[in-house]
């Protein structure tokens, strides 16, 4: 199995930061926003006041973190969506909530929670955020604190939060298909399996005291960035077809079987491999079903965001009643637990 690059595009500025936004990719140039498509051809590009130095997508929105502050945009022509939020001394990593919204983490040590549209719901204090991780469900959040440690918070009407383990850990990666990828103090790569409270599954996956720079899941496993530019895969009788070392100073990934490298002198290469094709396929043919069942997707969509702002208020009966609407069992038996003290 190999990956080779399909295409190549050269940014016209320098590339502060990238992102994925479903199979196209985002990226940051001056104080410029691109959005290109799966041919990296441009679909739109927006000026901002400031270079934005973080992004993230989420249900046809994507929010950017520029300057000090938050802004939101509409994927479909890049026109922002309110007039942003802003915080002192700025925010620091974004990510999207699951079922609607956006959690920020600032440089005063503070968790900010966001609804779809932008609009401010709480914060929490949490002594330092490193990097957000992943969601468990809406109300779990897992984050690497600024010793290193990982740490979860429960975003209810009690918010807490709690240390996983003492452990430091040097270096982890967002979290995929509920897996992350970790580096430890002595160099070694791991991958594991969290849950709020500890761990399902935690092992060893390489010796070779990488230095990694981003990581990506794809369909044949991980795929490191190291920090000398180089990519690896944590799998073994896979390669990479080049005779450059120095790839990229972001890994992202796109599709099953597509990834970009992006350099911040601005060159981007997608990279694809012909043997996961069909795992690209399978995901688009899983879209196309979910857009048939959805026969009233809009009127679904409006009553699932009511029942997200209404959980985010404190509305649990409300909630409870709209996500039963919607045969959401599994958001209902969390929130009857959460009304019980589970």
């Amino acid at each position: 199995m190999s990956w080779s690059v399909s295409r190549s595009w050269q940014a016209p500025d320098l590339i502060s930061t990238a992102c994925n936004v479903g199979n196209e990719l985002l990226v940051s140039c001056g104080l410029e926003l691109i959005l290109l498509d799966e041919e990296t051809n441009q679909r739109w590009k927006r000026s901002l006041p400031f270079r934005v130095h973080s992004a993230a997508h989420d249900a046809g929105k994507i929010g950017a973190l520029c300057g000090h502050g938050f802004h939101l945009l509409r994927v479909s022509d890049g026109t922002q969506i309110g007039e942003g939020r802003s915080t002192t001394g700025g925010f620091s990593d974004i990510l999207a909530r699951p079922g609607g919204g956006w959690v920020l983490s600032c440089r005063k040590g503070q968790l900010h929670v966001f609804n779809q549209e932008g609009r401010g719901l709480k914060r929490l204090d949490v002594g330092g955020v490193r990097r957000l991780i992943g969601w468990f469900d809406r109300e779990h959040l897992m984050w690497q604190d600024e010793d290193g440690k990982l740490r979860c918070a429960r975003l209810a009407n009690d918010d807490s939060q709690r240390l996983l383990e003492d452990r430091v850990w040097s270096w982890v990666s967002r979290m995929s298909g509920g897996k992350i990828l970790l580096q430890s103090a002595d160099g070694m790569l791991w991958e594991g399996t969290p849950h709020p409270y500890g761990w399902d599954s935690l092992e060893t996956i390489d010796t070779r005291s990488l230095e990694p720079l981003s990581a990506h899941r794809a369909g044949d496993g991980w795929w490191v960035l190291s920090i000398e530019g180089g990519i690896h895969c944590m799998t073994e009788n896979v390669a990479i077809e080049s005779t450059n070392a120095e790839l990229g100073d972001f890994l992202i990934g796109l599709a099953a079987d597509t990834m970009a490298t992006v350099k911040r002198d601005g060159l981007v290469r997608l990279w694809q491999s012909p043997e996961l094709s069909q795992l690209r396929r399978v995901e688009m043919q899983k879209m196309v079903a979910e857009a048939k069942v959805a026969s009233d997707w809009e009127e679904r969509r409006r009553i699932f965001k009511r029942a997200c702002d209404a959980e985010d208020e404190g509305r649990i009966s409300l909630a409870i009643d709209l996500y039963e609407s919607l045969g959401r069992t599994s958001d209902v038996n969390r929130l009857l637990a959460r009304q019980r003290g589970d």
